[in-house]
């Protein structure tokens, strides 16, 4: 079973969050992958350079000069300091973009009716399969930043959530594969003031009924959709749950 693994910018805004999420990660036995988020890093640098954040319905827009930052922190800083880190767990990891070795190509978004700017969407039908496979039988732990390219000579800023969904589909029709969300929640919660109201699992009758209710809502209806998404789509299992319980139970299963 290959297991993709997704974790949040709220855990790597933590430290020791993300150095205790790293040693549980590199102990998981088997084939495996990566994908981070952002962080708040982003934030700050673009504070420090002057570059205003612009916002449409709670979403950024990724800019010309908003690309480079998200770049530079993303597919740079985060991403080899983790792979520094795994190495430091005794796991043999390679840092990824989309764009190395074409591995995830995307499409710029239609800016209308809302222009996002450099904003990538991806197929799972075009992920490099047997680029990844090759990397992982050689015994590397691929992990990836959010950042695609459109395959000429643009890079794009991707949903990391949508990131890992696409390489979980992509990777089921070759092996089968088990996609995990991880945050800093125990899993999808019934009332977000109460950690212990985990929802163990979700169909997708409850989930419409869930979102009409407004149990589900914001950031978590993107990862629930990518999730029935990936369902659809032949991975085997889907789990949303907290970082720090990736080889234990709980958490929230999609079914």
């Amino acid at each position: 079973m290959l297991n993709v693994i997704k974790i949040g910018g709220n855990v790597i805004d933590n430290e020791q969050a993300l150095k205790s999420f790293l040693v549980d990660f590199s102990a998981i036995r088997g084939f495996k992958m990566l994908v981070h988020g952002g962080g708040q890093l982003s934030t700050k640098l673009s504070e420090m350079l002057d570059i205003q954040a612009q916002m449409i319905d709670g979403r950024r827009v990724t800019d010309a000069e908003t690309l480079k930052v998200v770049t530079m922190v993303y597919a740079g800083w985060i991403n080899k300091s983790i792979v520094a880190q795994l190495y430091a767990n005794g796991c043999t990891a390679l840092g990824l973009s989309g764009a190395d070795a074409n591995t995830i190509p995307a499409v710029k978004r239609n800016p209308l009716p809302i222009d996002y700017g450099f904003v990538g969407d991806i197929s799972p039908a075009r992920v490099n399969v047997g680029f990844l496979r090759s990397v992982m039988e050689q015994g590397a732990v691929p992990v990836f930043s959010a950042i695609t390219h459109d395959t000429k000579g643009t890079l794009l800023n991707s949903n990391a959530d949508t990131v890992a969904s696409s390489l979980a589909i992509a990777m089921s029709h070759i092996t089968p594969t088990r996609l995990i969300f991880c945050f800093e929640k125990k899993g999808v919660l019934s009332n977000l003031d109460d950690d212990s109201s985990v929802i163990p699992e979700i169909t997708r009758d409850m989930y419409a009924e869930y979102k009409v209710q407004g149990i589900i809502s914001g950031g978590m209806i993107p990862k629930v959709d990518n999730a029935f998404k990936a369902i659809d789509s032949g991975v085997k299992e889907v789990l949303i749950k907290h970082a720090t319980a990736i080889n234990t139970g709980g958490g929230t299963t999609i079914k």
